[in-house]
């Protein structure tokens, strides 16, 4: 597109006090550029709708429009320079968590039904040990070493060395962790 010299001396002597304007808007220098580089361009692309008139009071308008989009979109949105946010949103394949829960729950199945009753209450339910003890009418001890033994044996059915062997699903891990006992190999 072909801009008529006198529309585009115009612009340009209006550029200094874009940048002024600009800097009033923002108060960065280094996003100052842009915004002036932005409005220029929309002006030429809509060229058409410029009447004639003040040239730099129709860019600034320009100017000053395109700033409070820009604003109004980056409210909306989350500072993620390191990207810390970005890696936390991925997700595992689906494929492998589906295996892996067909193995848990095939050893699961394995289990004797006291032990398979003590890690579910406590691992997979999250109860403590004192209530599933409650619940299964058990002293406390006798329902910390059912779902200890429950945890070691599910470990060795799996071929596993730590919970870190299961992957990114959290209610295996919860089985085996038991919640708050730490991993015993």
């Amino acid at each position: 597109m072909r801009l008529d010299p006198a529309l585009q001396s115009a612009m340009l002597a209006a550029v200094p006090e874009m940048r002024a304007f600009a800097l009033s808007l923002c108060h960065k220098r280094d996003r100052v550029d842009d915004l002036v580089q932005e409005a220029l361009l929309r002006a030429i692309t809509n060229i058409q709708s410029f009447k004639g008139g003040n040239m730099t009071a129709w860019l600034f308008t320009i100017l000053r429009n395109n700033f409070l989009n820009e604003y109004r979109k980056s409210r909306h949105e989350v500072s993620d320079a390191e990207g810390y946010f970005v890696a936390t949103m991925t997700s595992q394949p689906d494929q492998e968590a589906h295996l892996q829960l067909a193995e848990f729950r095939s050893a699961l199945a394995r289990l004797p039904h006291e032990q398979r009753e003590a890690v579910v209450l406590v691992g997979g339910a999250g109860l403590s040990y004192e209530e599933a003890a409650r619940l299964c009418r058990c002293a406390v001890g006798t329902m910390k070493s059912r779902a200890f033994r429950a945890r070691a044996r599910l470990a060795e059915l799996m071929g596993l060395d730590s919970p870190q062997d299961l992957g990114p699903d959290r209610a295996i891990q919860a089985a085996l962790s038991g919640g708050n006992l730490r991993w015993a190999a």
